[in-house]
């Protein structure tokens, strides 16, 4: 029985294969997604990207004069993030978040799917009281309704009627807009996402 978290199993698939994953990852065109993210930013407010993997979101908020802060789990990923960003990359947790009141917006693109359910009311919490009142958070999970590991990571999916009965433990979040979008990645356009935009409208108690 493999005793090791699913947690750590992860971070060690990502260390683990961090270049392969970058090239892998770095040149999706996500500019469908920022789209819709961005207009609920102000012009150069201070973006977090929360589990920013390759860096790659990071690298095109700071392109287009957001002030940029990131961190990602894996030390190896952030350790290239932070290279191709030119800027320190923190090794962190979502559960290591502390700050309060301090950003513009929260970009979590395909990072909270790894967080176990049992986690995901404390870490949307705190991910709440980062923000900004009225500043938005988007996030997005692989569709489905099952916690699962596969290939040596693990799983958190959600679909709609998932994602409104976890937001309904949050009154401080208001949702904005969730729709689905197809893999950008090549040969993978049958597989779903799940996106979501919702926007800090009260602080949490």
């Amino acid at each position: 029985m493999n005793k090791i978290p699913a947690s750590d199993r992860t971070v060690g698939y990502y260390n683990e294969r961090a270049s392969s994953f970058c090239v892998s990852t770095q040149r999706l065109d996500m500019a469908h997604l920022y789209s819709e993210f961005l207009p609920h930013v102000p012009r150069g407010g201070k973006i977090l990207d929360a589990g920013c993997g390759s860096g790659r979101d990071a690298i095109e908020f700071k392109r287009r004069g957001y002030a940029v802060t990131a961190f990602d789990a894996s030390s190896e990923l952030a350790k290239l993030a932070g290279q191709a960003l030119d800027e320190p990359v923190q090794v962190m947790t979502f559960l290591g978040l502390d700050a309060c009141d301090d950003y513009d917006g929260i970009w979590a693109c395909a990072s909270l799917l790894h967080v176990p359910r049992h986690e995901m009311d404390l870490v949307i919490s705190r991910l709440t009281c980062a923000l900004k009142l009225g500043a938005p958070l988007y996030a997005s999970f692989k569709y489905g309704s099952t916690e699962r590991e596969q290939g040596g990571r693990f799983f958190n999916d959600y679909n709609e009627s998932k994602l409104q009965t976890t937001l309904a433990n949050h009154p401080g979040l208001s949702p904005i807009k969730i729709w689905q979008t197809s893999d950008p990645r090549p040969g993978r356009q049958s597989e779903l996402w799940l996106n979501a935009i919702v926007k800090k409208t009260t602080p949490p108690k």
